[in-house]
This record gives C-alpha cells, sequence and structure tokens, in this order.
C-alpha cells in the first residue's frame, strides 16, 4: 500500500479523498487543510463519504511531509496562487514523493514549461527524488490521451477538434466564473482567463502534446475569442443574479495550424444560462460534456459526460480529472524520479476497483 497524502479538500481535494480511499494500492495518510475549522475533521466527513476513514486533516505541513509520504495529491488551487502552488509542489517533491496535481497549467506540457516553473521542480527532483505528473481533464485527458486514442480509429485525418461545452452555474467557484472568466460582467470588462495570450498559456501545450504525438510540425498557435450578452436578466440556482446586458456566454478557440489550416483545435463554449448563444453548440442535456470530433474519413465523435455531488457535471469533471491523476501513482511509483507528461503516463483500466465504490 503507497503511503498517501492529499493537500487540499475543495472541488478537487473532496473527489481526491474518495478516490485515494477506494484505490486497491493506496493508504490515505493524511489530509492537508487550509482553513482552520476543517482541522481535526475526518477525510470522510470532508470528502462526503458516510464511514469514517481514520484520518483527522492537519495543517501541519511540516509534520506531513516529515513523515516522508509516498505519493501527494495536491489538489489546492493554483490560479490565483501559482507561485505558492509551485512553492509547495517542489516542497513535496523534495521530501521524496509523488506528486500529483491539476495546479500549474504550463506543467501540463512540461517539455516546453518555462524556465522559471520548470527549473525548481528540476532541482526538487534532483534533491529529493520525487517525481511530478501535472494533468487534468481539459486542460487534460480531453484534449491529450482522449482524442489521440480515438484518431487511432481513423484512416484518413483532416482535423482534432476538442470541445468543452458546460454550463457554468453549475461549477462550485464563483470568483472564478464571474471574474476570471467574466460572466455578468459588461463586455468591456476583460476577464484575465480571456485576455490575448492566456488562452494560449493553458491549452497551447496540450496542442503541442497531441501534434507531437501525431508526428507533426506547427505553424502557429492562434486564438480566437467570441463574447456574447444576455438578453434578460437570469437567476442561477448556485450563483444569484446576472444581469441582462452582462456577459452570459464565451466561445474561444485554441488553434494548432498545419500547413496554414487550423488542424487541432480546442474550443470551449461557456454559458451562464443555456437561454445565452442557443446558435453555439450545446451538450445533449444542456448541463455539460466534453466531446472529441476527429474529422477524417471515417467521421468520429465522442461525447463524455460525467457526473458526481448529486448529479453535477462540474463535479463530475472533477472526480475524472482526479481519477486520472490517482490512478497514475503506482505507475509513478514504480518509475524513475521525473517530471512526466501525459504522453508518458499511461491511462489504465480500472484494475482491482471494480465494485469498491465508497459512498
Amino acid at each position: 500500500m503507497i503511503p498517501t497524502v492529499v493537500w487540499g479538500t475543495g472541488n478537487v481535494g473532496r473527489a481526491a479523498i474518495r478516490a485515494v480511499a477506494a484505490h486497491p494500492g493506496l493508504k490515505l495518510t493524511a489530509v492537508l487543510v487550509h482553513a482552520p475549522d476543517k482541522v481535526g475533521r475526518d477525510a470522510a466527513d470532508l470528502a462526503g463519504l458516510e464511514q469514517d476513514l481514520g484520518v483527522p486533516a492537519t495543517d501541519d505541513i511540516d509534520a506531513v511531509l516529515g513523515a516522508s509520504p509516498r505519493a501527494v495529491v495536491y489538489a489546492a488551487s493554483g490560479d490565483l496562487r501559482p507561485d505558492d502552488a509551485l512553492a509547495d509542489i517542489a516542497r513535496a517533491v523534495r521530501a521524496g514523493a509523488v506528486v500529483v496535481t491539476p495546479a500549474l497549467y504550463a506543467l501540463y506540457d512540461q517539455r516546453n514549461a518555462p524556465p522559471e516553473l520548470r527549473d525548481p521542480v528540476l532541482a526538487a527532483i534532483a534533491d529529493g527524488g520525487g517525481s511530478l505528473f501535472v494533468s487534468g481533464v481539459d486542460p487534460g485527458w480531453g484534449n491529450d490521451v482522449l482524442p489521440l486514442l480515438v484518431s487511432g480509429l481513423g484512416s484518413t485525418i483532416d482535423a482534432i477538434r476538442c470541445q468543452e461545452i458546460f454550463d457554468y452555474s453549475t461549477y462550485d467557484q464563483e470568483d472564478s466564473v464571474r471574474h476570471l472568466i467574466g460572466m455578468g460582467h459588461p463586455l468591456g470588462y476583460e476577464p484575465l482567463m480571456l485576455a490575448e495570450t492566456v488562452p494560449t498559456m493553458v491549452w497551447g501545450g496540450q496542442i503541442r502534446l497531441m501534434a507531437r504525438a501525431l508526428g507533426v510540425e506547427l505553424d502557429d498557435i492562434r486564438e480566437t475569442l467570441e463574447r456574447r450578452a444576455l438578453d434578460s436578466s437570469v437567476t442561477t440556482r448556485t450563483m444569484g443574479d446576472f444581469e441582462a446586458g452582462t456577459q452570459g456566454a464565451v466561445r474561444f478557440e485554441v488553434q494548432g495550424i498545419v500547413g496554414g489550416e487550423p488542424r487541432i483545435v480546442i474550443e470551449h463554449v461557456t454559458r451562464i444560462h443555456p437561454s445565452c448563444a442557443p446558435d453555439w453548440p450545446t451538450p445533449p442535456d444542456g448541463a455539460g460534456a466534453h466531446r472529441v470530433i476527429i474529422e477524417g474519413r471515417p467521421r468520429i465523435e465522442v461525447t463524455v459526460e460525467a457526473t458526481d455531488e448529486g448529479e453535477n457535471r462540474s463535479a463530475g469533471g472533477n472526480a475524472t480529472a482526479v481519477g486520472r491523476l490517482v490512478g497514475a501513482i503506482d505507475w509513478l511509483v514504480a518509475a524513475e524520479p521525473g517530471l512526466y507528461d501525459a504522453l508518458d503516463v499511461p491511462l489504465r483500466p480500472a484494475t482491482g476497483k471494480l465494485g469498491r465504490s465508497k459512498q
């Protein structure tokens, strides 16, 4: 059994506790939290499990890492605190742990990550003998292993398109939805996530990963962006009111240009309410989905819908990202210390997990 720590108990951390507890080769040994009111609570309580796991949450990072855990699922956010997240991750790697995390988008394509991110991790690996694998859902398996797997079913391929189509009123992170993405702000407001070059910073690595796997050279990576205002005010169940005339939908693409044409495309269509931009692509049931389209012969389309925590699609997406990461831990433990990406780490069957669901 591999001693494993979950660091953070938010949207990703809750799913991580459940995934570690269900994994036949892992043993949850500690849960790190930041909020004082979470200290001392059992991990099962924090993760929404009915049966106690006997692991009380703690905020003592020194003690947890001092116990030399073999693996750490770093579930704390890196969106608004990238420097702190990098320091935390390097600290865990230096302690000798295999670290898996969805934080720090630039490290998804670790070969092309900027030196200020890559070098501290490589130094920590050299010092402590740990490893790091950074991945998620989108960016993540939705635009690396899934489209590459499906591409292998085609005879000829003209283009690969990966879509995330979501109703963001189900996303349990209001600050990000309103301020990073801009929902509910006037169209004159420039949200950070949509600023020029930021989509390429987040998703460009996925374009490069797919190009590398497909054996093609990229001419360029380009971005497109469209925003739509709400025609009328709406009230959402989880995030309150959004006024007419404010941003209600966003559509952007990050395009990998090959031979002068967009051949590898990552597209996001995000709404705060289904009534906005109804002419844009929609998921099968209106809540959210990830879709891969292989244009070629044959044309192939695969749509993935995941739900968790009360049929919530955003929670389902988080859980699939966690499943990919937690499922990689035993492979990483057996591998040499290093900095890995999605093309290095195989996605494997859920061996030993059938019938082990913990509610």
